[in-house]
């Protein structure tokens, strides 16, 4: 037999999956894993669990030396927090909606499947008020911010109350230790035990948007979400999952719904969920009488429903503004982020219009002012294209000129010259850094994000004494781009 290389964890597991002739998804179903997460281990992108490593070494059979390879890794080490290493059985959470606020309680069934007791558990509350209007929200929770008196924040363990202790306190983000202890007794939770941690909290509606995002963090068995909104407000719900490759699809299952004493009640559920996952819901009234000018405004042009969608529009300062790049690896998560909330604007986006030659969005246009854009191709059945930290470094000679449309001033068409192959530089979500090529239709796509992300837009690639054409007298919506193949 082989000997392999004596260069770390990821490289013994690789060797003996090999070894013993498995394909990552096999052992990943024998382990009882995810099928991406294997991948993940391998490649470095998810830290190797104990957890994670006793199966693999019992499922491998490699004698031991998976095992003591692992104990040599950081991640053996042990750990100062009292975290243990804790992995959730089930995990259900429910928003209830009733006159004008929110009520969140989460239920989760965490089982310590490490060899050290747990003290306590980390838990996160995030609030967004403006989805997609970062400029309102921060404005808003500046002058009202979150407070801990205003959540009223309980927690128990098996019925047993729980202390706590602030982690962060920001304005509009929350984190907080739930502690295996109160005034009366402690109860950590030991190898092998397992717990049902509930927690719950209440924001108003002036402080709450209308979106839920549940993120996996811990390994995960079961995950579902209920959402429980007074029938008479004609409720409408939608979501997305978001991976740790930052693409967002639709639920991979339906959110169904039923009516239960005047209550529509919508619930979703997922089976092992990658860690890393985040899956989100939004909803909309459709009865609401409300008449809020901030997020309802008048809807008679393009421009105004793309307002409504939460598209900063031409005239913003943020616009013309170099976008910052992100760091790795400091910055991975609100990398992760910001697409995620690129990802939700493309969807109302899509509520207001059919984009038949492709489409894409910046992240100043959503008014953050980071080096990050999405660009769906003209192909609806090709995944979409993240660009992190993008710069063109190289371009062909050919060019062609083809109509535009920009989100940020949508009542106007302009015709704009641009290459028909271009080099992009981009960092992946691994923080890597990779150079792909891009051709023709998702080339202009791709050129058109980057320009936002320098502080341009279409405009100032026109040709002189040209003028962008009203979209009342522009006569290729919905039409793809052409190209002359023979060409070049």
């Amino acid at each position: 037999m082989d000997t392999p290389p004596p260069d770390g964890f990821r490289t013994m597991l690789t060797h003996w999956r090999k070894q013993r002739r498995l394909m990552k998804k096999a052992l990943a179903e024998a382990m009882g894993f995810d099928p991406s997460y294997i991948s993940h281990v391998e490649s470095g992108r998810y830290p190797p669990s104990e957890e994670f490593a006793r199966l693999a070494e019992q499922k491998l059979s490699t004698g031991g030396e998976l095992w003591r390879s692992w104990q040599a890794t950081p991640e053996a080490q042990p750990a100062s927090t009292g975290g243990g290493e804790l992995f959730v059985d089930s995990d259900h959470a429910e928003l209830r909606y009733h006159e004008g606020t929110y009520t969140a309680s989460m239920r989760r069934r965490v089982v310590n499947g490490g060899n050290e007791p747990v003290t306590r558990y980390l838990a996160r509350i995030s609030v967004d008020r403006y989805p997609g209007r970062p400029e309102l929200s921060n404005e808003l929770y500046r002058n009202h911010p979150l407070t801990w008196e205003r959540l009223n924040l309980t927690a128990s363990c098996n019925g047993e109350p729980m202390a706590w202790v602030a982690k962060h306190d920001r304005d509009s983000f929350k984190e907080v230790w739930l502690s295996f202890e109160n005034e009366h007794s402690m109860f950590p939770l030991y190898p092998g035990q397992s717990a049902l941690l509930e927690y719950s909290y209440v924001v108003g509606e002036d402080q709450w948007g209308q979106w839920f995002q549940r993120a996996v963090r811990l390994p995960t068995r079961a995950l579902s979400v209920e959402l429980r909104f007074p029938a008479s407000l004609g409720p409408g719900v939608w979501g997305t999952e978001t991976s740790t490759t930052a693409s967002a699809v639709p639920l991979r299952s339906a959110v169904q719904s039923r009516e239960i004493d005047g209550e529509m009640a919508f619930t979703w559920h997922t089976n092992d969920p990658p860690i890393g996952a985040r899956y989100r819901l939004e909803w909309r009234w459709r009865n609401s009488t409300e008449q809020d000018t901030t997020t309802r405004p008048s809807l008679r042009t393009a421009s105004d429903r793309m307002r409504a969608a939460g598209i900063v529009q031409e005239g913003e300062e943020i616009l013309a503004q170099i976008a910052r790049s992100f760091r790795w690896p400091e910055e991975a998560e609100e990398a992760g982020e910001v697409i995620d909330q690129l990802h939700s604007a493309v969807q109302r986006v899509r509520e207001h219009h059919h984009f038949g030659k492709g489409m894409g969005l910046a992240a100043p246009q959503i008014g953050l002012a980071r080096a990050a854009a999405i660009v769906f191709p003209p192909d609806p059945e090709a995944a979409p294209v993240v660009l992190l930290n993008p710069t063109i470094i190289g371009e062909s000679s050919q060019t062609d000129s083809q109509y535009e449309g920009c989100l940020s001033f949508f009542d106007v068409r302009g015709i704009v010259p641009r290459a028909r192959r271009i080099e992009v530089e981009h960092t992946l979500t691994d923080g890597t850094t990779a150079i792909t090529v891009f051709t023709d239709a998702l080339a202009r796509l791709v050129a058109h994000e980057v320009d936002h992300l320098y502080g341009m837009t279409y405009r100032v690639r026109m040709l002189e004494g040209t003028s962008p054409l009203p979209v009342e007298e522009y006569r290729g919506t919905g039409k793809s781009w052409s190209y002359d193949r023979s060409a070049g």
